[in-house]
């Protein structure tokens, strides 16, 4: 594991999963359908707990202008600026549940931001890097 900065606030379009974790992948997709200009983009996976002992998933996208989200009808969220533990997996796809063994990992970091969430930052189709964010 190693500390991933984020230099600055990064605003996302976000589209929610219908389900956790089966409707990752179809949420993505639907993203990637209703959006242009996806090479200018940077996507990402966004979790948290729905504090009823469930997740929230949203699929999301960097935004390329402000009123991007309502004129897709998205939620828009910002993505913290500051240090997260991390983890970069090679070739992600390959091992899907090493990805919920990683998380599971970051999430015992004592230095977690007790009001974090789960960050998933794809840099290309085939690796994922995997974030929390620490304590500020």
């Amino acid at each position: 594991m190693e500390i991933y900065s984020i230099e600055k606030d990064i605003p996302v379009i976000c589209l929610r999963a219908d389900s956790f974790p089966d409707g990752i992948e179809a949420a993505h997709t639907r993203l990637h359908r209703m959006l242009p200009a996806l090479e200018q983009r940077t996507f990402y996976g966004i979790s948290h707990s729905d504090g009823k002992g469930g997740i929230i998933y949203k699929a999301a996208a960097g935004q390329l202008d402000e009123g991007e989200a309502a004129r897709y009808g998205l939620e828009a969220f910002v993505i913290r600026k500051g240090d997260y533990m991390s983890r970069l997996l090679v070739n992600y796809r390959d091992e899907i549940s090493f990805v919920d063994k990683t998380f599971q990992r970051l999430l015992a970091v004592p230095e977690l931001d007790p009001e974090g969430y789960c960050l998933e930052l794809y840099p290309n189709d085939k690796d994922m890097r995997c974030m929390v964010p620490l304590k500020k």
